[in-house]
């Protein structure tokens, strides 16, 4: 279930999230006693770290607790410093991002690393857009166009002024990429497939040259955003930064095609239909307004787009291989196995035909 404004409709099971650790504790590093009572809700959203509104119980706003998954041992995979640093540093950019208001590096509070943040009011939209908003063409094309902007935005962000110069290692950063998703197809196997283990060959060879170092998402699209409940195209938060990084700006736009499926086509891979709406930009007009937003060459596009499939396919095989192997429990993961050869035929297509 999904809220229509906000953050996806909370549960109210605050494990890893005591409340009544919570409310003395935020009472006491915000410096107001309104805290020391709080309602905890757990967000129902996502595979990885989790996410918390917490309300004081007597009056005030309430705001966003993230932490990593409880039992989680991959610090590098759930950094909360990390994530909390470059929402921090982003907040005096033109990139849409929460206030962030505490950080706790102090695993004896509630057993990992977690972060605070405001919580932003905003329409997330997942499979659908909500009755009465963005009913009309126009208003769609301005949604489109507000999230590439927005990522265009993102990617001309000077980072080593606003602190991030170390913030990773973009030298070398697709090859990387291309080396880390062949390692995790390598090693989440669930059959033979030489499609797949061609197309890994085929872009480990043809590596282009970046053109610009910039702050990476890691995994942009619509679901990933708030928008203004008032103002469609006007982005009010970009939220889940666990992926990003200093690399490539061509490898989020990219993925974001992945997500972006159009009117007329047979997109068996696509997550959600909602870019099928008529008023939203194909994916050409897309790749014309980031480009000139972002004066970036898009010559070398399709490869971007070819290692996009790739890399969701590696994703996709990674989580038939937990399910096969009992550890996705609760989860439903059925039809996922019928994705991978998909996303290996479009991005071979990607590579030979320079579809996009």
């Amino acid at each position: 279930m999904r809220s229509a404004r906000g953050y996806p409709a909370p549960v109210s099971t605050p494990v890893g999230a005591d409340p009544t650790v919570v409310g003395p504790y935020l009472a006491s590093v915000l410096g107001d006693d309104r805290w020391r009572s709080v309602r905890v809700e757990l967000i129902a959203a996502g595979m990885s770290n989790l996410t918390y509104v917490v309300t004081p119980e007597h009056g005030g706003d309430p705001v966003i607790l993230r932490r990593p998954p409880t039992g989680a041992v991959l610090a590098t995979a759930h950094d909360m410093a990390r994530e909390h640093r470059v929402i921090s540093a982003l907040g005096s950019t033109p990139v849409p991002v929460p206030r962030t208001l505490h950080l706790c590096t102090d695993p004896s509070v509630l057993g990992a690393p977690f972060y605070v943040m405001e919580r932003v009011v905003g329409l997330h939209v997942v499979d659908r857009i909500p009755p009465g908003y963005a009913d009309e063409p126009t208003q769609r094309r301005r949604i489109g166009e507000g999230l590439v902007d927005v990522l265009a935005d993102l990617h001309s962000v000077d980072y080593p002024a606003v602190g991030l110069g170390d913030f990773g290692r973009p030298a070398g950063f697709m090859a990387r990429q291309v080396r880390r998703w062949t390692q995790q197809w390598d090693a989440t196997r669930d059959r033979d497939r030489p499609g797949l283990d061609a197309l890994a060959a085929r872009l480990a060879e043809t590596v282009p040259q970046t053109q610009r170092d910039a702050v990476v998402h890691g995994d942009f699209r619509l679901d990933n955003c708030l928008l203004d409940p008032d103002t469609p195209g006007r982005v009010r938060a970009v939220l889940d930064w666990e992926m990003s990084t200093l690399g490539d700006p061509l490898a989020d736009l990219g993925m974001l095609f992945v997500y972006w499926p159009q009117a007329g086509e047979d997109n068996p891979v696509a997550l959600s239909p909602v870019t099928t709406l008529p008023g939203f930009p194909t994916r050409a007009e897309v790749a014309e307004r980031y480009a000139a937003r972002s004066r970036l060459d898009l010559s070398d596009l399709p490869w971007y787009v070819g290692f996009a499939y790739f890399k969701f396919a590696a994703i996709v095989a990674g989580i038939v291989a937990r399910s096969a192997a009992g550890a996705m429990a609760g989860k439903d993961t059925s039809g996922y196995a019928e994705r991978i050869d998909p996303c290996v035929e479009l991005g071979r297509a990607a590579l030979d035909d320079g579809a996009i």
